[in-house]
């Protein structure tokens, strides 16, 4: 089995390919990187694609600099949303799987919500990121019957995030260090993922067949972002204090959802178990060195 993987450099990307290596290679697993397939040019991607041998497509691509994506809609449109299209599409001609990374920014219009959102929960994005994705989703979906949407949330993995910098967890434990005292939002809450823990999930999917439809892949439990720093500095041991803050004392130039927490019994289920965010943040601070091993 031959599987093509679209944005391998990315903290997920590279998860997985590690993923795929502790697995024992248990099928071809080819990176395409951006040099190769141009995801901002939507109408190029079906002709690039004829040519290759592949029986599944994983799209870890993704134009997601969530602020920068209010004023650049049509490019989020072209990436996150006719991308997708034109990928399933390609898949669907030669009878190959598509496996669409989502997010769960398509959520987060119901500000009244208090309980983990189901795969079947009604999209409501508030910003043009989300929006975006929201659409890609629909447009996969009508484009191929073997199409698979894993929904993921509030990432971390070793490779960091391309073109942010880091990630939330590198950010805290730089400002943690450099000024001592933290004010996180914690009206917002969310499901902190392990990229590591998602590639693992994504490897089951490949290997075990599950069926189509679409997925919420996040580790288990639910934090504000404050209760996510918190965790991270009592982790890493760094002397510093964190107090919460309400958004509004941060504004950004996108909404963000109120609450976007997923539920991922189905994950479970049907691919392996999703360990609780603690333990996931706990092995990414001893992979990155933060915290010595057996700590």
């Amino acid at each position: 089995m031959k599987v093509l993987l679209l944005g391998p450099n990315g903290q997920l990307g590279h998860d997985i390919g590690a993923a795929h290596a502790a697995a024992g290679e248990s099928f071809d697993l080819i990176p395409l990187g951006r040099d190769r397939l141009d995801v901002a040019r939507p109408d190029d991607i079906g002709a690039a694609l004829e040519g290759a041998a592949f029986d599944v497509l994983i799209n870890c691509t993704s134009y997601h600099k969530t602020d920068e994506v209010e004023d650049n809609g049509g490019l989020a449109m072209a990436v996150n949303a006719h991308a997708p299209q034109a990928m399933a599409e390609a898949c669907a001609r030669r009878g190959a799987r598509f496996v669409h990374i989502s997010t769960d920014y398509v959520f987060g219009g119901d500000r009244t919500r208090t309980t983990p959102l189901a795969e079947d929960a009604p999209t409501a994005p508030v910003n043009v990121y989300g929006a975006s994705k929201a659409l890609g989703e629909t447009l996969v979906r009508h484009a191929s019957e073997d199409a698979v949407i894993l929904r993921v949330a509030s990432l971390f993995g070793v490779a960091g995030a391309s073109g942010k910098g880091g990630n939330f967890v590198e950010t805290m434990i730089r400002l943690a260090r450099e000024r001592g005292a933290l004010s996180v939002v914690d009206d917002q809450v969310m499901s902190p993922t392990a990229t590591a823990d998602i590639a693992r999930a994504v490897i089951a999917l490949v290997t075990g067949g599950a069926s189509a439809g679409t997925y919420h892949v996040v580790n288990s439990g639910q934090a504000s972002w404050f209760d996510f720093a918190s965790e991270i500095i009592a982790m890493a041991g760094i002397d510093a204090t964190v107090s919460p803050c309400a958004s509004d004392q941060f504004p950004t130039r996108a909404a963000r959802p109120r609450y976007s927490v997923l539920d991922n019994r189905k994950t479970c289920e049907a691919l392996l178990p999703m360990p609780d965010w603690r333990d996931a943040l706990g092995r990414y601070l001893v992979a990155k060195g933060h915290v010595a091993a057996g700590r």
